[in-house]
């Protein structure tokens, strides 16, 4: 039966009891059998070396594992022994579990044996000694199963026969030699398993599809909300089947549920408990204490200092004071270690850490692609908010012959965001192509830019301010990508603002405009360039200045006019202007005159200067100097009309000097202030005060210390240079030539000895004053072409990021590490005795060489005081001072060669 457990053979020749009690069948033999089987033991015991032996015909070496052993019931050692080795396993069994296993089961090598096998049950015997190279064999014939289950023959009579058979066969084993061979290797012979393996083997016999999904960048990490819909009005919208039906919800008439109204009411009142605390109440004692200074005399006091108990207190006690006093020297024992931990090193300037990573880039193709980014500017009141100005990478001759083709491609400001690094926010259009921009400090919504032709434009972009304070630009339903049906998607569109104002042509800048900057809010100049008092507090006024060698300052109120002008006449009869532009600035769009027109004329020759960059001395939100506006500040509704002199109070705390770098690599100081001519009494432009040029190069940057006002950086050609306002013969800092073209600079806004300086090769040079000034603290690659502004910014206590940006159209966000945006502890004042140290170096060489001067001066008149002399003396006068000359000379040589003893020294006669 195919479900019976397999069983312990018994062999034919053991018998039951006959007075003696009967053995187990599956642990014993009976006697005739087990004499056979002891011979069999014996033969195997000699045997033993002789492991890997080749089996006789009929016998297979098989490996049971531990699984199979427990599935038959054959366990080594429990179930089968090696004085009981044997068992009989049902056919079917074994072929059921070869079914069920395949390649697993240990039988699959002899799957063909066992099918062939013309018997029910197989007979397989336990190896201990691994006679045949396994610990199990399987007899696969009838015979060698009879053979092994009655290895006394079938025909052996009575127990005495098989007896002394096994003896008789036992004397001719004991005199048989045995002889030793080794194991041979044999050529492996498959049973059928590679077959079954090949077949099992997984072709492929078509070409593979390929799927690719994508997905929106900025999408990524983004919240999934599910919404309800109606699968009738939205299957063309979303792309669904038109088999989509609505399962909207309805009242359902057979379906009520009654509501039971209960009125419970509960009252909390909270637990009081009296409680009562006795302290023990201290008696209050009135004392006092009288005691008086124990006075000694001087005599006293020197039999006190002449005694030897004295002698030895101090001789015991001076060198522990001692010890002290050079402790308290070496260091402050009343210093709190604890308040300065987790500070940076003592050491400025330290290296660890000290490597910008990259955060974001921003690029267009369509916009900003092989185009050179002039202008960077972040926004001052939304973190995560930048603006990029984009200019056409053309000579001058170039844009001549590509005049048509400039027509025709927009000239554009790119605001990009943190939330979208793909798609830009706003595209601010201009006329020309932007060269420098700026965000208005107290209304970031006004947008003020200088372009290459020399005007100056105006953009308001009040209507779009939500859409950039927001944290997701195009986030709405209604600008959502759409999967078209080609996998393709829907680029959201950008608004692009037009500008609207500008300055008049033949009143702008006759050349490009290379620098632009808002007044702060906290005064203004009227037309004489006197600085008076702001009373809006708002920032109105701008200042331009550009190669034609002019500096100006532009007005963004309507002026006051008497009616009936010709400016609004032309006002009147001027075009409606485009749909969606802004009318706040409509009163200055190709009208607009600059308040104040300053030339920058040379001071030591003919021409004027051509300033690049400009630099004031008032800073946004510094208000500690100026008075606070007398009256009442006056109520604006909408845009305000420039002041009356009559009302503005002149503030003399503001400084009119500023700082200018030039094409030619000059750092220029003068003044806006204009100066009234006594003899015609018209006010004319001041020449500069002084002019320098440290630079081989134009100047790229002029700016101010953030922490000290009178520090300048400027950065042009290959060098840069600081500067202290004040000191009017040269910088107090000048650097060696570069090996790569500095192209931009900026100053950290956290530490005031670190600046930034940017190389024509897309290097970014992080220079730290207190640690060396003569080689830069940090290099680092960028970009593999020319850096063309760099402007840091921060963002947060724990994050400050530095905005690079190169002459092929991409923005880097570069985020400073810890060491170089936390100050050290005292970095201010050491930055400050630094310069101080220098001016007094500076100082200390120009008295050196008025010094070297002045006797210089009294060399040459010597000189010629002796000529005038010699010219005055006689023939016969002169003879003689030569004469004399020439014997002290003799003199000389002669004393000398007797100290080298060359010749003898003269002895007196005697």
């Amino acid at each position: 039966m195919a479900d019976d457990p397999p069983r312990t053979p018994t062999p034919s020749g053991s018998r039951k009891g006959s007075g003696k009690k009967a053995a187990p069948a599956s642990n014993k033999l009976a006697p005739p059998a087990a004499a056979a089987q002891k011979k069999s033991k014996e033969s195997v015991t000699k045997s033993k070396s002789q492991h890997d032996a080749e089996p006789p015909q009929g016998i297979v070496p098989l490996f049971m594992a531990t699984k199979s052993q427990e599935i038959y019931e054959c366990i080594c050692d429990e179930h089968v022994t090696e004085d009981n080795p044997y068992k009989l396993i049902k056919k079917a069994d074994i072929i059921q579990d070869m079914k069920m296993r395949a390649a697993i089961s240990d039988f699959h090598p002899v799957k063909q044996l066992v099918l062939d096998y013309p018997g029910e049950e197989l007979l397989i015997a336990y190896d201990p000694d691994f006679k045949f190279g396994q610990n199990f064999f399987l007899c696969t014939t009838e015979e060698a199963k009879m053979e092994h289950l009655h290895p006394g023959g079938a025909d052996a009579e009575g127990e005495d026969g098989v007896v002394a058979a096994g003896e008789e066969g036992a004397e001719e084993e004991d005199n048989a030699v045995y002889v030793y061979k080794p194991p041979e290797a044999k050529e492996w012979v498959t049973q059928g398993s590679q077959v079954e393996v090949e077949d099992e083997i997984v072709v492929d016999t078509r070409d593979k599809i390929r799927f690719r999904a994508s997905r929106v960048r900025k999408e990524f990490g983004a919240p999934i909300i599910f919404e309800d819909r109606d699968a009738d009005t939205s299957a063309a919208e979303q792309g669904l089947a038109a088999s989509c039906l609505a399962c909207p919800s309805y009242a359902d008439t057979n379906f009520t549920i009654k509501k039971a109204e209960l009125d419970n009411a509960v009252q909390a009142v909270p637990e009081l408990t009296d409680g009562s605390s006795q302290t023990d109440w201290k008696h209050p004692v009135t004392a006092s204490v009288q005691y008086e200074p124990r006075i000694i005399s001087e005599e006293e006091a020197k039999v006190a200092q002449q005694s030897e108990e004295f002698k030895q207190f101090i001789q015991a006690s001076v060198p522990r004071f001692e010890l002290a006093l050079q402790q308290n020297t070496i260091m402050d024992v009343f210093f709190d270690d604890w308040t300065v931990l987790g500070e940076e090193d003592t050491n400025f300037g330290s290296k660890s850490d000290s490597h910008l990573k990259e955060y974001q880039s921003f690029t267009d193709l369509q916009y900003s692609k092989d185009k050179t980014v002039t202008c960077v500017d972040w926004h001052p009141q939304i973190k995560g908010v930048m603006a990029v100005a984009c200019c056409e990478r053309l000579t001058f001759d170039e844009r001549i012959d590509n005049a048509n083709k400039l027509l025709m491609s927009p000239s554009l400001i790119l605001i990009w965001s943190f939330a979208d690094p793909i798609h830009p926010q706003l595209l601010l259009e201009g006329p020309d192509d932007i060269c420098c921009f700026k965000f208005c400090p107290t209304n970031p919504n006004i947008v003020a830019g200088g372009c290459i032709n020399g005007q100056l434009v105006l953009w308001d972009i009040t209507e779009y301010s939500e859409k950039l304070s927001s944290n997701r630009g195009n986030n709405s339903k209604a600008s959502q990508k759409k999967a078209a049906m080609f996998g393709e998607e829907i680029q959201p569109e950008t608004p692009t603002i037009r500008y609207c104002a500008v300055s008049a042509i033949e009143n702008s800048h006759r050349n490009i405009i290379s620098s632009v900057d808002w007044l702060p809010d906290h005064y203004e100049l009227n037309r004489f360039g006197i600085p008076v008092e702001n009373r809006l507090s708002e920032c109105c006024q701008i200042m331009t200045c550009g190669t034609d060698g002019h500096v100006m300052v532009w007005d963004i109120r309507a002026p006051k006019a008497p009616a009936n002008t010709k400016d609004q006449q032309a006002e009147k009869s001027a075009p409606p202007r485009p749909f969606g532009v802004s009318q706040v600035f409509k009163h200055l769009d190709l009208s607009w005159k600059p308040l104040l027109k300053l030339s920058m004329a040379k001071t030591d020759s003919s021409g004027d200067y051509s300033p690049l960059k400009f630099s004031l001395a008032e800073k946004q939100g510094a208000r500690d100097h100026v008075p606070q506006p007398a009256g009442e500040k006056p109520e604006t509704t909408g845009m305000s009309k420039v002041p009356s002199a009559k009302n503005q109070r002149p503030l003399e705390c503001i400084a009119t000097n500023y700082f200018l770098g030039s094409e030619d690599g000059e750092v220029i100081y003068a003044s806006f202030k204009l100066e009234k001519d006594n003899e015609t009494g018209k006010s004319n432009v001041p020449k500069p005060t002084w002019a320098v040029a440290p630079h081989d190069g134009p100047v790229n940057t002029l700016q101010r210390n953030p922490f000290f006002s009178d520090i300048l950086l400027s950065v042009g050609g290959w060098t840069f240079a600081v500067w202290k306002e004040g000191v009017t013969s040269g910088a107090i800092l000048q650097s060696a030539c570069a090996p790569k073209l500095y192209t931009a600079g900026h100053w950290s806004t956290t530490r005031p000895a670190v600046f930034f300086l940017g190389t024509k090769d897309g290097n970014v040079e992080v220079w730290d004053l207190l640690d060396r000034t003569h080689e830069p603290l940090l290099v680092q690659n960028v970009t593999a072409a020319q850096v063309t502004q760099i402007v840091p910014w921060v963002v947060s206590k724990k994050q400050h990021l530095v905005a690079v940006s190169d002459n092929v159209g991409t923005l880097h966000i570069l985020e400073i590490p810890w060491n170089l945006r936390h100050p050290a502890s005292g970095e201010k004042q050491a930055v400050e005795g630094f310069f101080d140290r220098e001016i007094q170096r500076i100082e200390y060489f120009d008295k050196k060489a008025v010094v070297r001067a002045n006797e210089r001066s009294k060399e040459m008149d010597k000189k010629k005081a002796q000529q005038a002399k010699v010219e005055e003396m006689t023939d016969d006068a002169l003879m003689e001072e030569y004469k004399a000359e020439y014997d002290s000379y003799k003199q000389l040589e002669k004393k000398l060669l007797q100290q080298l003893g060359l010749i003898e020294e003269e002895k007196p006669e005697i």
